[in-house]
């Protein structure tokens, strides 16, 4: 039998550290078992991470209409024809179709300082969430350094390489992607934004920088679009990215 007291339910420390976290630590237990509360909420948040890989984002249904013609917002698709497809072959999410490569060279100029690319990624919700809130944001954080912000587009079925493709089409100086993360048991509306100075084919991970967690609960918007243009700066400067640049700046939160 253990010697140590249990913590009360209710006390002002259980309190403090459920506010710091969403994970499951010190939940309490009914015998050997999760109480039957963190039993359903697990459920839940398990539901909720299934639905987020397998849904599908509609623009017209998703955004509303402002948010659309504000961006001029329009869909491309990768060689994944279908859900199952784009999850089953990873290598299909990441180039785009011959008929989403014309679209893009149409509709968007090429050498933008900042291309913002939306994908779906394995969370559409991630997207939904963010988005609205994000790019406004970022627009306005690119404006006041004097950068060049290319519109964005969506693409269907992405995975993070297709920034190469979107580097060899528009040529801009860097390349951020947005795209929805592998949910968790915490949250499936966390984003991610890939960053790339000038990607071109063959280009891997070891050429990008990542800044993820963007959430409500995680990194605040305005604070990821800080970081997005400071170190997208940082990379036109250098004319590097990925392991040739680390982020070593964190804008301070406003305070509560």
């Amino acid at each position: 039998m253990s010697d140590v007291a249990p913590i009360p339910e209710g006390s002002d420390f259980l309190r403090r550290v459920h506010e710091r976290t969403p994970a499951r630590i010190l939940t309490g237990r009914a015998g050997g078992s999760y109480k039957t509360s963190t039993w359903l909420e697990l459920r839940a948040d398990h539901a909720a991470a299934r639905d987020a890989v397998r849904d599908e984002l509609d623009l017209e249904r998703d955004f509303d209409r402002a948010f659309l013609d504000r961006w001029e917002l329009f869909e491309v698709a990768t060689l994944a024809a279908t859900k199952d497809e784009y999850l089953l072959r990873p290598d299909l999410g990441r180039s785009l179709r011959p008929e989403a490569r014309e679209a893009i060279v149409a509709r968007r100029p090429r050498g933008a300082d900042l291309q913002i690319v939306l994908g779906d990624g394995l969370s559409a919700a991630a997207l939904i969430a963010q988005a609205p809130s994000l790019l406004p944001t970022l627009a306005e954080a690119t404006a006041r350094i004097g950068l060049n912000l290319g519109a964005p587009f969506f693409v269907r079925r992405c995975r993070v390489g297709v920034m190469n493709d979107v580097g060899e089409l528009l040529n801009p100086a860097v390349v951020v992607l947005l795209i929805g993360e592998r949910p968790g048991l915490a949250t499936a509306e966390s984003l991610s934004a890939y960053l790339a100075y000038r990607p071109r084919p063959g280009d891997d991970d070891s050429r990008r920088n990542l800044i993820s967690n963007i959430h409500a609960r995680g990194v605040p918007t305005e604070q990821a679009a800080a970081r997005i243009v400071h170190l997208a700066r940082r990379m036109i400067g250098e004319q590097t990215s990925g392991v040739g640049v680390k982020e070593t700046w964190t804008p301070s939160l406003p305070s509560a």
